[in-house]
């Protein structure tokens, strides 16, 4: 089934936590999937990332033109950064054990690129020519080491998604405000509404 890659799917604030989110509902077996099935949708979620994180990446466009090639390395990168950033939110700090599978994970993501990143104010390199999306996800998981990223790390207790919280006062609940915050306000509405009944008719 195609995905429709819409502005809500890229609410993680980075790349690499966009990607996180592409397992619907972790932790919950009878309702999880995995947007990533088709390896074709991983070409079709970095051309519409090309756009939505245009600013993180310089404006260099993601490369993905041989998803099925590229997915066993995508999917590691991404597992790998799921399990370290989810369990540092819950634990306020990064582990070390799950820490050397990250790196491991980024490494083989950058092995076979060609390019230059990290010149300054360009972190993803020259934005003249594309940058291969599974070297450009490695760069963006790094970015997500630096201890005022980690801070600011996050799960939506809608739909568990990681996100960051760039709200001034550090206060951000929901990853998308108008999905899960509206979804969670109608759960909260109609269970009011239900308990006023049960008690009106006991």
């Amino acid at each position: 089934m195609t995905v429709s890659w819409t502005p809500h799917r890229f609410t993680g604030g980075l790349l690499a936590l966009d990607t996180a989110n592409t397992v619907v509902l972790r932790g919950e077996p009878e309702k999880t999937f995995d947007r990533f099935d088709d390896p074709a949708e991983i070409a079709r979620f970095a051309e519409a990332a090309s756009g939505f994180r245009a600013a993180e990446l310089g404006g260099r466009r993601l490369a993905a033109q041989a998803p099925a090639a590229i997915a066993p390395v995508v999917l590691s990168i991404r597992e790998a950064t799921d399990q370290l950033f989810r369990r540092a939110v819950s634990k306020g700090a990064v582990a070390t054990d799950h820490l050397s599978v990250f790196l491991t994970a980024c490494a083989e993501g950058l092995a076979h690129s060609s390019t230059e990143i990290a010149a300054p104010g360009k972190p993803f390199g020259d934005p003249v020519t594309p940058i291969a999306f599974e070297a450009a996800l490695a760069v963006s998981a790094l970015s997500l080491l630096r201890d005022d990223t980690v801070a600011k790390l996050r799960i939506c207790p809608n739909c568990t998604w990681l996100f960051i919280d760039r709200s001034r006062n550090s206060s951000r609940l929901w990853c998308d405000m108008a999905v899960c915050g509206n979804r969670q306000k109608a759960s909260r509405h109609y269970r009011r509404r239900r308990a006023a009944h049960e008690v009106n008719n006991a």
